[in-house]
């Protein structure tokens, strides 16, 4: 039976340690920007266009490629 007390005991704790947290939080204004993150995916950033750029000017290195391929077969 003490155990049980025990169990009810670090449960009901562990919740209030959760609700603090959940409480600091949402006062810090962790919580307030609910739409942004799911349309963020939506728009293109510069970052990945430039990306994709400078990704294209290695023709050098996979034509390096294809003769290493050529050889193995």
């Amino acid at each position: 039976m003490d155990i049980l007390y025990l169990m009810i005991l670090c449960s009901v704790s562990l919740a209030v340690v959760f609700l603090v947290v959940f409480i600091v939080f949402a006062r810090k204004g962790q919580f307030e920007d609910d739409e942004s993150p799911a349309v963020r995916i939506l728009f293109d950033s510069d970052i990945v266009k430039e990306k994709e750029d400078t990704g294209n000017n290695n023709d050098k290195e996979k034509g390096d490629n294809n003769k290493f391929e050529e050889k193995s077969e």
